[in-house]
């Protein structure tokens, strides 16, 4: 069990450098944000496509195979999940639902030029009338509102999860702070701490691998000691998670008092004595060409992609 190959969360991966890596961390940021704000107010078929530009991005990027596949393909089968639940769940409404018109209704033609007024056929054809009901077999029941919701929920979290894991795949944290720390700029001017900011969100990007060893160090010293769970029952078995989550917490505060004494040794004591300097960023003709495509992502988005109420 490898924790850091089969979970990479939150993981920077270094090669190889693909051009997802070469872009700008603010053009990116600013990508992450578009795809967790223009899901709002928007319909289902801009909530697909974005799923779908995900997917896209991922493979046209060359990202390896082994990278990516299980932890996409975890959060597909969960999407898909919550897809099939939400479209069986009750819509919650609570109304009986009938056909606007009676069977055997006729509507009349309106007359033209003199003529005698005609029958038109019966609403046509019946196979393209509205049915709020989509499906209906036996205890399961799928009608509009309801699989409308679970399209919505099923996409929203697979675009909430792998956009925020593929900016974390392939942004280094010092980069990721670096262009938040730029961004953030005029904040100074309300006497935000800007830097302390961001160099607590480098610590807190630094610290999700350490986080991950000391787990898989846990569960593997725990793994070879055979302990025969049937034996210990509820309780005891209870006792012993309970053991090694104390033992996780502890080492885990002294890798952080470690790291605390590391910096305070390198005389790090306020951002004032100790300049914090990340790294120069500049935009590149890659980047302004991801922002000429932003540019017309929104106005996709604003044209086509806006739910009509």
């Amino acid at each position: 069990m490898d924790l850091l190959r089969s979970l990479p969360l939150g993981l920077y991966l270094e090669n190889p450098q693909t051009w997802l890596h070469k872009l700008d961390p603010r053009v990116k940021l600013i990508w992450l944000l578009s795809f967790l704000t223009s899901y709002v107010v928007a319909n289902n078929y801009w909530r697909v496509l974005l799923v779908l530009l995900l997917i896209i991005f991922t493979v046209f990027a060359k990202i390896p195979l082994r990278v990516w596949r299980q932890q996409m393909g975890w959060l597909l089968i969960l999407s898909f999940m919550v897809l099939a639940i939400g479209a069986m769940s009750p819509d919650g409404l609570g109304v009986s639902y009938q056909p606007r018109l009676p069977a055997t209704e006729q509507v009349l033609t309106p007359p033209a030029n003199g003529e005698k007024t005609k029958e038109s056929p019966k609403l046509a054809d019946r196979n393209k009338e509205y049915n709020y009901v989509l499906f209906h077999q036996g205890p399961i029941k799928v009608n509009r509102r309801s699989l409308d919701l679970a399209i919505s929920l099923s996409t929203i979290v697979f675009t909430l999860i792998y956009s925020t894991n593929l900016y974390l795949l392939t942004t280094a944290p010092e980069e990721i702070t670096s262009g938040m720390e730029s961004l953030m700029q005029p904040l100074r001017r309300f006497k935000i701490p800007v830097t302390e900011i961001t160099l607590t969100l480098t610590l807190s990007l630094r610290f999700i691998p350490l986080v991950l060893e000391e787990v898989q160090n846990l569960v593997r010293s725990v793994m070879t000691r055979a302990i025969n769970w049937k034996k210990l029952g509820l309780k005891g078995g209870a006792k012993v998670w309970l053991i090694v989550i104390e033992r996780l917490l502890e080492n885990l505060l002294l890798r952080a008092d470690q790291m605390a004494n590391a910096m305070m040794v390198r005389g790090f004591t306020s951002p004032n004595e100790h300049q914090v300097k990340w790294q120069d960023l500049k935009l590149r003709t890659g980047d302004w060409l991801a922002i000429a495509i932003l540019i017309v992502f929104w106005g996709l988005r604003i044209a086509f992609g806006t739910e009509v109420s």
